[in-house]
């Protein structure tokens, strides 16, 4: 793997990245999601794994050094640091960030405005799914990670660069991507016929070209068919094909999606839509000796496939005896599930746009989408039913009403999004520490009263309190 520069794993300044330690343990971190100078560090991570003292991120020009936070380059079984941020309208010392229970405590102590979620703050406590934007600079997005990521069992040592799409395409750095990258390398190299589950627009079709192009039959054809759009009454034909002037005279001979795909793969997505009378004709030719008849022929064939089938429908409304035959299964994950993955998403989406219609090329500079980021936090909050194939209609709606040159969060893309609350003021609201014993007390002197104990605490609203609360473990 390419790397930027710095250190790896074995740095003997950096001991909690110890490589021979507990290194599949989560800890909290942060991920670049947005840079305005440097878009190129999107996908880059901050760890933050128990006992690591206080830091400060600000801008940098040199690797981080005591006392800095320090951002790496995650892959499986590979950490490499990266030199710090560069921002130029960061100040040198921006935020302090402090490991606390439950999450990162940040102080804002430069002087560009820090946002939380949309909201200015001074001081908060940030969780996983929050988002930090040094405003107009820099947005990270908040999560856990595994200190360090698996190594690979089945996929060989990638060669693509840091961010960019794989060899068939897939694009992502996310833990759960690169899991899925590995299973998919493992079915790559068995035989049995494979059933792909996931929700529509999370990239079936993309592994089952993936298992196709890492199996010993890649030189062979992979045939792939949308199973929606196969009748009922012409499935034997369209599967399996027919002789010369069979059913009709002049009908010419086919050989059938079946014996296209001998000697490869094929690949039947949207299985479930078939039904299952339908599906029962599969049953044959998944068998070992893969038998079928051509309509029309007195005698049966044999064929060597290696069948597919893809569907966002639960495994169970399939036929049983089929599913009995894909003995290999593999869901894709949805969006909500590899959060960090939608930026570089909607990075290669807008370059693949914007590369191929000229008149968009206003959107973009040196090759990289100019992107609000606004708009990117609100799709990195969004509640996707359609995931990547969704992120990618928003996307165009943002380039169609937008006004300037840069893809902006319009009335029309907002009407769109869901799954986001706005914030308040209150919520971002952390006092001076306040003890055990004193919350206890104020409580004890009001009977137990939230809404009258946090007036007398000074604290801003009842939320603060009742995450003090929960921070103390206060039986209420």
């Amino acid at each position: 793997m390419s790397s930027t520069g710095g250190d790896t794993l074995t740095d003997v300044s950096a001991p909690w990245l110890d490589p021979h330690g507990s290194g599949g343990a989560e800890c909290f971190a942060l991920v670049v999601v947005w840079s305005r100078s440097e878009p190129q560090r999107v996908g880059e991570v901050a760890l933050f794994p128990p006992h690591t003292p206080a830091a400060v991120l600000g801008r940098a020009h040199s690797q981080g050094g005591s006392g800095r936070v320090r951002f790496f380059r995650q892959r499986p079984g590979d950490l490499v640091e990266v030199p710090g941020l560069a921002g130029r309208g960061m100040s040198r010392d921006q935020l302090k960030i402090q490991l606390t229970r439950g999450g990162l405590k940040i102080d804002n102590i430069g002087r560009p405005a820090v946002l939380v979620n949309g909201q200015e703050i001074r001081r908060t406590v940030i969780r996983s799914g929050d988002l930090v934007e040094i405003q107009h600079q820099v947005l990270l997005y908040c999560t856990r990670r595994p200190l360090q990521a698996p190594p690979l069992r089945s996929l060989s040592t990638p060669t693509f660069e840091f961010g960019e799409p794989d060899a068939v395409g897939m694009v992502g750095e996310d833990p759960a991507t690169w899991a899925l990258r590995d299973r998919l390398a493992f079915l790559a190299r068995r035989q049995a016929h494979v059933l792909i589950l996931g929700p529509s627009g999370t990239g079936k079709e993309l592994a089952a070209r993936a298992i196709h192009q890492l199996s010993p039959r890649t030189r062979r054809p992979l045939i792939s068919r949308n199973a929606a759009t196969i009748p009922p009454s012409l499935a034997d034909a369209e599967l399996f094909g027919n002789v010369k002037n069979y059913p009709n005279p002049g009908m010419a001979h086919r050989p059938g999606l079946v014996g296209s795909a001998d000697g490869g793969t094929l690949f039947l997505d949207e299985f479930g839509e078939l039904p299952s009378e339908v599906q029962t004709h599969l049953l044959r030719v998944l068998d070992d000796g893969g038998e079928y008849q051509r309509l029309g022929d007195a005698t049966p064939r044999q064929v060597d496939i290696r069948f597919i089938a893809a569907t966002n429908r639960p495994s169970q409304e399939l036929k049983a005896d089929l599913v009995a035959r894909l003995k290999l299964r593999v869901n894709t994950p949805p969006l909500q599930e590899r959060r960090a993955d939608i930026p570089l998403l909607a990075r290669k989406i807008l370059q693949r746009v914007i590369s191929s219609e000229p008149d968009l090329a206003r959107f973009a500079s040196d090759g990289e989408p100019r992107l609000a980021p606004d708009l990117l936090a609100r799709l990195m909050k969004h509640d996707y039913s359609l995931h990547v194939r969704e992120l990618e209609s928003l996307l165009w709606l943002a380039l169609s009403s937008s006004p300037g040159d840069f893809i902006a969060l319009t009335p029309e893309v907002s009407g769109e999004l869901k799954g986001v609350t706005a914030p308040t003021a209150e919520d971002y609201t952390v006092p001076d520490e306040l003890t055990r014993e004193q919350i206890e007390e104020a409580l004890s002197r009001h009977g137990g009263s939230q809404q009258k104990a946090w007036r007398e605490l000074g604290l801003s609203s009842r939320h603060v309190l009742y995450r003090l609360i929960k921070k103390h473990n206060i039986a209420i």
